[in-house]
């Protein structure tokens, strides 16, 4: 296996079943507090940003139930990916290549520019590179492999999705530019990403003649550490391209917020859906997508295609590392869908639409 470029540990992955939750108690420990000076809105009280869609919350009795209870299937200690694609291939104007990478971290690609979702090329999810949940799988695609990156998007702040050493890296490489939600530009600044925009929900960027970004709800939360839950924002992107649309589902539990964005929006021609990280589903449900779930949303979106996304990497609940497409492909059948609206493609392919 080739060792991920992001230094953070050795590459032996560790077998115990509480790692993840270590992660997570050393996210509370370590993490830091982001500044929160934003209007009041319908998702920002003054202090936290919150979940206009949710009616119930996951508090701390449901914490010590869920560490309690857990138990984890069986992963592989470590998977390798069966083939690399070249991504550095001409497209025509209506083109757009989508080549996963790992967990949800895609590579989207038009014949004018290259965009990154959410990268982590780190061996740990995790604040420090001695403790936290460890890679399984490799990426799909090394870093010294990538065409040169003009945008980097990224949904929301939890550490497998903002990973500030592969941030770092690939800023200094390619010197692209970042979108994150409101209150995480302090963060990536104070590391010396300074071409860093923030936005809000709802919110339209156009990225000079070559694409335009809206940034839309979904639910889900953020946190670093113990004393910053929510105080930055989370969510999703629809990016235009052309006459292309691809949706960038981030991280997200199904709510209303996908027929909203579909009527706000329009539908999408390429969905990216988290279907993993899902059980046990008392806990998760208002957190994450089940591949079911997500089925839904593929259909409250209207959307012509989707590829699933957040699974198979990283083992951060009980499912096995299969399950996720197992589940999709099988939710599918039961609902008599055409398998080939929503697909998984394996780490390091590439497709183009």
């Amino acid at each position: 296996m080739k060792t991920p470029i992001v230094p953070g540990g050795n590459n032996r992955i560790g077998k115990s079943a509480a790692l993840p939750f270590i992660f997570l108690l050393s996210s509370l420990l370590f993490g830091c507090c982001a500044s929160t000076k934003y209007p009041d809105s319908d998702h920002f009280d003054g202090k936290r940003f919150y979940n206009p869609t949710q009616i119930e919350e996951n508090g701390i009795w449901k914490m010590i139930k869920l560490l309690a209870t857990i138990h984890f299937e069986k992963w592989p200690e470590n998977v390798q990916n069966e083939k690399k694609e070249n991504i550095k291939i001409p497209l025509y104007k209506n083109q757009i290549a989508i080549t996963f990478i790992n967990h949800a971290t895609v590579l989207i690609q038009s014949h004018e520019m290259n965009i990154l979702t959410d990268p982590v090329w780190s061996n740990r999810i995790s604040p420090v590179s001695w403790i936290g949940t460890k890679r399984v799988r490799e990426a799909g695609i090394q870093m010294d492999d990538l065409p040169p990156i003009d945008l980097i998007i990224i949904s929301h702040n939890h550490y497998d999705h903002l990973d500030l050493e592969t941030l770092k890296i690939l800023n200094k490489k390619f010197s692209p530019k970042f979108i994150v939600p409101l209150g995480d530009k302090e963060l990536l600044q104070s590391e010396g990403i300074l071409n860093t925009e923030e936005m809000d929900w709802w919110q339209t960027i156009k990225i000079e003649k070559k694409a335009e970004v809206t940034f839309a709800p979904t639910q889900h939360l953020s946190a670093r550490g113990i004393f910053d839950w929510n105080r930055s924002l989370w969510g999703s992107y629809m990016i235009k391209i052309g006459d292309k649309r691809v949706y960038f589902g981030g991280d997200a539990a199904y709510s209303s917020h996908y027929p909203d964005i579909k009527n706000r929006l329009g539908s999408p021609d390429i969905s990216l859906l988290p279907i993993g990280a899902y059980e046990p589903r008392w806990f998760m449900r208002l957190v994450h997508m089940n591949p079911l779930d997500a089925i839904q949303a593929h259909k409250d979106l209207g959307s012509k295609l989707s590829i699933g996304i957040h699974f198979g990497t990283f083992q951060q609940t009980e499912e096995s590392i299969d399950a996720p497409a197992e589940e999709l492909k099988k939710g599918l059948l039961q609902l008599r869908m055409n398998p080939n609206t929503f697909i998984i493609l394996k780490e390091g392919i590439t497709q183009i639409f």
